[in-house]
């Protein structure tokens, strides 16, 4: 588990590429049979990839979290954005899960095992986790079943469907929301007009993208951006004072997740086009 602390957005104007990437980008992600994580102090906001092919992972980490397993104190989320069928077991019961299908897994379970039902096709768990107050039902939903939301248009390049897993109109949760935004062919913008959300931060999962294809990930308060350049299966810790946006050099899908005090989904303040800088 790597640990990445908060920043204050006035020391953010001074940092280099570097250290921009350092703080708020998360590359390898998914590793042959391993489970990486990153423990965010926005919200301690757990990112997590798991890419099991031949062996069953558990979900742990005693050291970093100084509990006696995982979801003693949280929730977690996962998507399967894999080809190939997840197989989840939660206390001895078990869920498979299809690509861009959701788990949400509640406090209290003890243990938590990933892996792939075919090892010659074998899936990838992209999962978010954040502090949770009481238990909650472990739920499974399907793509099928996530409300697909038609939004945009070809015309201003942001044609996309908007799939909500982990709301307070879904799955129910402490403060975890969690859902998949996919942009049509032709369409490359996400979150534009941008917005913030002060009291819930965000992460972002790109994937669904060739390999010589890039995001241009836009974050910063508004009045002075800075931007990230995103490769496939990368994720980006957003702070609640940041915008969150990207542009890709082709149509990419991403996951966003949110925890913070507010559980709302449009609680949010648009920020108007003529005050980005």
């Amino acid at each position: 588990m790597e640990v990445r602390h908060a920043t204050n957005p006035e020391d953010f104007k001074t940092y280099t590429t570097e250290r921009l990437r350092k703080d708020f980008l998360i590359e390898g992600l998914f590793n042959p049979d391993q489970i990486s994580m990153t423990y965010s102090h926005y919200d301690r906001m757990v990112v997590g990839g798991a890419f099991p092919i031949q062996e069953k992972l558990e979900l742990a980490d005693p050291d970093t979290l100084k509990t006696d397993y995982f979801l003693e104190r949280r929730e977690v989320g996962f998507l399967n954005i894999g080809q190939g069928t997840a197989v989840i077991s939660v206390d001895g019961e078990v869920y498979e899960l299809e690509r861009l299908d959701v788990l949400y897994v509640g406090k209290g379970k003890r243990e938590v095992h990933l892996a792939s039902k075919d090892s010659a096709n074998p899936a990838k768990l992209y999962f978010c986790s954040t502090s949770a107050h009481k238990e909650l039902e472990t739920r499974k939903m399907t793509v099928e079943q996530a409300n697909p939301t038609h939004l945009g248009s070809l015309e201003t390049s942001n044609e996309r469907v908007l799939y909500k897993y982990i709301h307070a109109d879904g799955i129910q949760s402490c403060q975890l929301m969690l859902g998949v935004t996919s942009l049509k062919t032709g369409s490359i913008w996400n979150t534009m007009p941008s917005h913030l959300h002060d009291r819930r931060m965000e992460a972002y999962l790109y994937f669904d993208l060739n390999a010589d294809a890039r995001v241009f990930h836009m974050m910063g308060e508004p009045s002075e951006t800075r931007h990230l350049v995103v490769a496939n299966e990368q994720a980006i810790l957003s702070p609640p004072w940041s915008i969150h946006s990207g542009a890709g050099t082709s149509n990419y899908t991403f996951c966003w997740s949110m925890a913070g005090e507010n559980y709302t989904f449009t609680d949010m303040d648009v920020v108007k086009m003529d005050e980005l800088k």
